[in-house]
C-alpha cells in the first residue's frame, strides 16, 4: 500500500518552537510521539520520520526552510516518494478561525497563508488536503501586525485549548492516514 505523508508547516529553531505559526510542527511532533516514529535519513531540508507497524506507511514530516519556503521540502519530499499531493496532509495555523477549531478541506486556496501558497506554488496545484488549526483571531485591525500575532505565543489563557487543539489535530490526521479524506473530514465536524 502507498504511504501517507503528514507535512506540518512551521519555523525551525528555539526562537519558533513557541509561536502560534508552529501549530504545524507541534502537531506532527505530538503524532510522531504517539506512533513512537523513527527519523528516516533524508538528506534534504526537512525533518522526515516515519511511524512503525502501521497499516499504510505513514510520513511525517517537517520541512526546516522556513514558513515560507516550505514548499520546496515538501515538493522534495512528495518526488522521492513518487507521492501525489492526494496523498498527503498539510496541517497549518489559522488566524481565521477560533483558538481550537479545525477545518480540513480536500483542496483550496492558500487562504493568505505563506506556507501553503509555497507549497501551491511549488507543486502547481491547490488540489491537496489541507487541516488549518484556529488559532484565534487577532484583535488587531491592521494587516500589518498579522505577523507579529502569528508569531506570538499563546496567552496562559490559551495554552490548555491550543493543547487539546494540537491533540485534536494529531487525531485528525491520524484518521486521514489510516482511513482516507472523508472519515478526517467527519471527525473534524464533531
Amino acid at each position: 500500500m502507498e504511504p501517507v505523508l503528514i507535512v506540518g508547516l512551521g519555523n525551525p529553531g528555539d526562537q519558533y518552537a513557541g509561536p502560534r505559526h508552529n501549530v504545524g510542527f507541534r502537531v506532527v511532533e505530538s503524532l510522531a510521539r504517539t506512533l513512537d516514529a523513527r527519523a528516516v535519513k533524508s538528506g534534504g531540508d526537512y525533518r522526515l520520520s516515519a511511524a512503525p507497524n502501521e497499516r499504510r506507511a505513514l510520513l511525517l514530516m517537517r520541512p526546516l526552510t522556513y514558513m515560507n519556503n516550505s514548499g520546496t521540502a515538501v515538493a522534495d519530499v512528495l518526488e522521492r516518494y513518487a507521492l501525489g499531493p492526494e496523498q498527503m496532509l498539510v496541517v497549518v495555523d489559522d488566524f481565521a478561525l477560533p483558538l481550537g477549531r479545525l477545518r480540513l478541506r480536500r483542496k483550496g486556496s492558500d487562504g493568505g497563508h505563506n506556507g501553503l501558497l509555497s507549497v501551491v506554488f511549488a507543486l502547481q496545484t491547490t488540489e491537496f488536503p489541507r487541516l488549518r488549526c484556529g488559532i484565534g483571531v487577532p484583535d488587531m485591525p491592521a494587516r500589518r501586525f498579522m505577523a507579529d500575532f502569528v508569531l506570538s505565543p499563546f496567552s496562559a489563557g490559551e495554552q490548555q485549548a491550543a493543547e487539546r487543539m494540537v491533540s485534536a489535530a494529531a487525531d485528525v490526521a491520524l484518521t486521514f492516514a489510516r482511513k482516507g479524506l472523508a472519515p478526517a473530514v467527519q471527525q473534524c465536524s464533531l
